[in-house]
């Protein structure tokens, strides 16, 4: 099972090539460089679902924060917190 995360843009690259574009993604704290090709349109403090380095679709805030939530509760119950 593979899984696709929701992550914050944080910064754009400057490459004017649509397929070549990548921003800096925030997951909770940890940052990657991500590729933005299949979401052109994404601006920074967007939340984008990434999946193996690919940035697959524009997520609502909402949505995302509350995905975030359920990997937050996720990881508490297996630490028996």
């Amino acid at each position: 099972m593979c899984l696709a995360i929701p992550g914050q843009i944080i910064s754009l690259s400057d490459d004017s090539d649509p397929l070549s574009r990548k921003g800096r993604v925030s997951f909770s704290g940890i940052s990657k460089e991500i590729s933005l090709a299949y979401v052109p349109e994404a601006k920074i403090n967007d939340y984008v679902i990434v999946h193996a380095g690919f940035a697959l679709s524009i997520l609502d805030e909402a949505d995302a924060l509350d995905s975030l939530q359920a990997f937050n509760d996720l990881s508490a119950f297996e630490n028996g917190l």
